[in-house]
């Protein structure tokens, strides 16, 4: 009897040695999940918000006719210097030699011009090859 009542106190002992231990696989499957939600969910939280562009001062930049400029008037008209090139913005900025050459442009846009109107200005540049795109403004006059 004596050896019997020793070996369940063994027995019972081992039974709690095992219980202590804890399955963090489910733990890890959640934090997983987790993760990847606010990964999904974090750029969409972004979008729509409301901004104000600062206004700024610039220095007047001193322009004349050796920079190439493509100027985009308020009814969507581009011009290259003094040359509609409404039709045709690409070709015509492709085919101009010294801007092959040169690789530099100016955008002058009038102030109420759509922003999809410079864009596309802007885009047919790169497409025409030019690698420097500048914007041209006039300063802000502070009273």
């Amino acid at each position: 009897m004596g050896m019997s009542g020793g070996g369940g106190a063994g027995r019972g002992r081992r039974r709690q040695g095992g219980m202590n231990e804890i399955n963090v696989t489910p733990l890890i499957d959640v934090m997983l999940v987790l993760l990847v939600i606010f990964m999904v969910t974090a750029p969409l939280m972004t979008t729509g918000v409301q901004v104000d562009l600062p206004k700024v001062k610039s220095a007047p930049m001193q322009t004349d006719d050796s920079k190439m400029i493509v100027i985009v008037t308020a009814d969507e008209h581009v011009y290259l210097q003094k040359d509609d090139i409404t039709d045709a913005v690409e070709d015509r900025l492709r085919t101009n030699v010294r801007l092959q050459e040169e690789k530099e442009l100016f955008v002058h846009a009038d102030e109420n011009v759509r922003y999809g109107a410079v864009l596309r200005v802007m885009a047919a540049a790169r497409s025409a090859g030019v690698e420097k795109l500048g914007m041209v403004t006039d300063p802000l006059v502070v009273k």
